[in-house]
């Protein structure tokens, strides 16, 4: 239902801050866009660029397998036994952070990954890495990912999500030029939204009816 939809736009968060778009767009409207130049907005390559995907689940894995056909080399790290996509390698997190020249996030909220990401992870990924959240945004520390763009601790990020959805006036990432934001766009296409209705309509019916919801939250409600 979401797993695709989501994923693409992962990737297409992935390809806007490697190829630097945020920067291209206000280049080419404010009349920045300038003469022939080799070294103007040079950006990451994703063929041969490593992906490390945090949180390998089924949005994780669809990601992993689009990474793959644009011949990225993708390693995973998971609080839990996955089995990865063909051509995708289990390692410590430490080592995802440290080794890859993108990280996506792909878990979910909850009092171990709130701020897994934080000042000390920042500090340890490479000062050309590009950052990806369409997790949720309190996975990440905000304040010290505003500060490690500012101050070129990594290079970029895109972002789907924020600790506070819509972010207050003067939210302070909205500003950067290496930050490019979207309005929590993941499940945004009319085959998620449609898909979405369906299965509240199919857990409605089945609660009615005093049936175990086809689609659960917390399906260990059921099993106690």
């Amino acid at each position: 239902m979401l797993t695709d939809a989501t994923a693409d736009l992962t990737l297409a968060l992935v390809l806007a801050a490697a190829r630097r778009m945020r920067e291209g767009l206000d280049a080419a409207r404010s009349g920045g866009w300038v003469p022939w130049d080799p070294s103007f907005l040079l950006g990451l390559e994703l063929a041969g660029a490593r992906l490390g995907v945090v949180g390998p689940g089924r949005i994780g894995r669809a990601v992993i397998r689009r990474a793959l056909a644009f011949g990225m080399e993708v390693v995973a790290w998971s609080r839990g036994p996955v089995e990865l996509p063909a051509g995708a390698v289990s390692v410590a997190l430490g080592e995802l952070l440290a080794t890859s020249d993108v990280v996506s996030l792909h878990v979910a909220l909850s009092d171990e990954t709130r701020e897994l990401i934080g000042r000390r992870e920042l500090a340890s990924m490479k000062p050309t890495a590009i950052l990806v959240n369409t997790a949720r945004g309190g996975v990440v520390d905000q304040r010290a990912l505003y500060e490690a763009l500012a101050g070129g601790v990594i290079a970029a990020a895109g972002l789907d999500v924020l600790e506070v959805e819509p972010p207050p006036e003067g939210e302070p990432l909205l500003g950067l030029a290496n930050c490019f934001v979207l309005p929590h766009l993941g499940s945004a296409t009319g085959r998620a939204r449609s898909a979405m209705a369906e299965l509240a309509v199919d857990n409605a019916l089945a609660g009615l009816e005093g049936e175990r919801l086809p689609n659960c939250v917390n399906p260990q409600v059921y099993e106690r």
